[in-house]
């Protein structure tokens, strides 16, 4: 049975696939960063990411010139670190900025007026908080933006312990990984698979019990779920 949104003190939302149609844009910018190393090596960074969705770029990008250029790109020199994180998030940031907004959004906003809203994602804070300020999304979210280099499980715990995350709370997520920071830290837990790049989450939500739905906009009054 899905929640019902109007009855939860907080909702928390992940933002790449759930919010922004942005899962492509972060994949396609992992796979051209990663290009100078060869295709090979930037294939089995999408392929890591796309297995670890929710997880920072900051560790993506770490296990990539720790472990992936040494199997696949062995003798090659390319971008170090920074270099990595400076072209990945240039191409990001224009594609977040572009990007589809999950339709529905300012109505569910308004059809949970009493609710404190979070965004809790995996992508870069300060990048986020950008975005949303200069798309208008911003306001919406009360209860403010948080992202990496805090992992979700870190900021679930800070901001439950201050008091920002008030019971009952739900967490609204695309990933496995949202799934399981969600559980950790006592929230519900609801899958959005519209945009999702998680390939098994249909098994996945069976076999969890997970409440599912296609889009945000399936959580409004009178909307089939």
């Amino acid at each position: 049975m899905t929640p019902n949104p109007a009855s939860y003190s907080t909702l928390v939302f992940d933002c790449d696939g759930v919010v922004l149609d942005s899962n492509k844009v972060k994949t396609r910018a992992f796979y051209n960063a990663a290009l100078p190393y060869g295709e090979a090596a930037a294939q089995a960074l999408v392929d890591y990411h796309v297995a670890n969705g929710g997880i920072s770029r900051y560790r993506k990008f770490e296990y990539f010139l720790e472990t992936l250029v040494t199997q696949h790109s062995a003798g090659i020199f390319g971008p170090d670190l920074q270099a990595l994180l400076d072209a990945y998030g240039t191409s990001v940031r224009h594609g977040l900025l572009n990007c589809a907004v999950a339709a529905g959004l300012a109505e569910l906003r308004a059809a949970t007026a009493d609710a404190r809203w979070l965004i809790v994602s995996g992508g870069d804070q300060a990048e986020l908080r950008e975005v949303f300020a200069q798309r208008g999304l911003a306001k919406m979210f009360d209860g403010g933006i948080f992202g990496s280099p805090d992992s979700k499980d870190e900021i679930l715990s800070t901001q439950l312990a201050n008091g920002n995350i008030r019971p009952r709370a739900l967490f609204i997520g695309d990933s496995r990984y949202d799934h399981v920071a969600s559980a950790g830290a006592g929230l519900d837990f609801l899958f959005v698979s519209q945009w999702t790049e998680f390939p098994g989450w249909q098994g996945y939500c069976q076999d969890n019990a997970l409440s599912c739905i296609q889009a945000i906009q399936n959580l409004l009054p009178g909307r089939d779920h």
